[in-house]
């Protein structure tokens, strides 16, 4: 995959979150590069709860992550394979789910402490090592 960032403060983030059943097992996944290098991944069991759930805690804790390790001025490019989430936090799409509207509160909020953050959506197949991190926590639990 061939990811240029435009400045040094610059990063790509991939998410993804997955359900083995719906509610079921589930996990997060992202990766995190600067340019062409893998400079972190991450990947976390979350218990039993809905696919939505866990892709919106793939973002949440990529924000997390950003903001401990590289500061509040980086400028991020975040990708997901959920047309869902990346529509609702661009506010193409409404929140409409109860147990939802507290996770896109507290993404947006996180979003907040950046200068800049753009959403995309992606297919599956540009997502495999976000989703390679959701299979490996999810592995390692069951």
């Amino acid at each position: 995959m061939d990811i240029m960032n435009k400045t040094e403060n610059e990063i790509t983030i991939f998410t993804d979150g997955g359900s083995r059943g719906n509610p079921g097992d589930s996990a997060y996944g992202f990766v995190v590069y600067r340019n062409n290098s893998l400079i972190y991944s991450e990947g976390e069991y979350l218990g039993i709860q809905t696919n939505n759930y866990a892709e919106y805690m793939a973002v949440i804790s990529a924000f997390m992550w950003v903001r401990r390790e590289l500061g509040d001025d980086t400028i991020i490019n975040l990708y997901s394979d959920s047309l869902l989430v990346m529509s609702q936090l661009t506010g193409k799409f409404k929140v409409k789910h109860p147990a939802i509207k507290p996770l896109v509160t507290k993404a947006k909020g996180l979003e907040s402490f950046f200068p800049k953050v753009e959403y995309g959506h992606v297919l599956r197949e540009k997502n495999k090592e976000a989703d390679a991190m959701v299979n490996k926590a999810l592995d390692a639990r069951l």
